[in-house]
């Protein structure tokens, strides 16, 4: 498959970012590390390896973006009220330097769909739903979608503003509303094996529904455990029966 490695500085976040891409056509899938993991993690643990015929078969691109989890809600020595900051700061750079990168490398028309893993699995869901107007859904695996899981009893008003569970049921802005609701890709799945939170995935996805926000919830087995092999197994079946 076509991959390629480039980096810039922004200004959003201060220091250069890299970004990996693979792929010459089709939609875009801009994936999100887990915890506190890099661009090219998704690589390494050969989830790119299961989404090959995908990728050279013209169905999708994939871009992988740089963690900055170490450097907000995973930096213990960080005042909380700084790692809120810094994640508003990641959020800009999606925004307003990713999106336009992916535009640049596709069309104005390409779809985006964001997707991650565990930590990544709320940042994917929270950047859709924060821009669904430069988003077109999200892909969520194996996640929470409360953010005080990781601010270690920390709150303000930035983590409420990007902890899902928390605004989605103040959402009253219509346009914000039929922007998400356009969408036919918000994908919720979790497996109920070990260090996997289903009830969580359920908790969101009932959410969703109560705001009329269609969504498609799929919670795997007891044998569907919180790790690598669940993912590489869980998103070439997303792909493949959903898109």
């Amino acid at each position: 498959m076509n991959r390629n490695l480039t980096s810039w500085y922004s200004p959003a976040v201060n220091r250069d970012m890299p970004i990996a891409s693979y792929g010459h056509y089709g939609f875009a899938l801009l994936l999100i590390p887990t915890a506190a993991a890099d661009y090219l993690e998704y690589e390494r643990f050969q989830l790119l390896d299961a989404l090959a015929p995908f990728i050279d078969g013209g169905k999708m691109r994939v871009f992988s973006i740089e963690s900055m989890n170490k450097e907000s809600w995973m930096n213990h020595a960080m005042v909380p009220e700084h790692k809120a900051i810094r994640h508003n700061q990641f959020n800009e750079y999606v925004f307003n330097e990713v999106v336009p990168f992916i535009r640049n490398a596709t069309s104005n028309e390409t779809m985006i769909y964001t997707c991650g893993a565990s930590f990544g699995a709320l940042h994917a869901m929270n950047l859709f739903l924060k821009r669904p107007d430069l988003l077109n859904g999200a892909i969520s695996m194996s996640g929470v979608y409360d953010l005080t899981e990781y601010t270690r009893g920390f709150w303000d008003q930035q983590v409420y503003y990007n902890s899902p569970m928390h605004y989605v049921p103040n959402l009253t802005d219509q346009w914000y509303l039929d922007k998400i609701k356009a969408s036919h890709h918000i994908h919720i799945y979790t497996g109920s094996g070990a260090y996997e939170d289903p009830d969580s995935s359920r908790r969101f996805s009932k959410l969703l529904y109560d705001k009329g926000i269609w969504n498609d919830l799929d919670v795997w087995g007891n044998d569907i455990i919180h790790d690598w092999p669940t993912w590489r197994k869980m998103l070439p079946h997303i792909i493949g029966t959903k898109f």
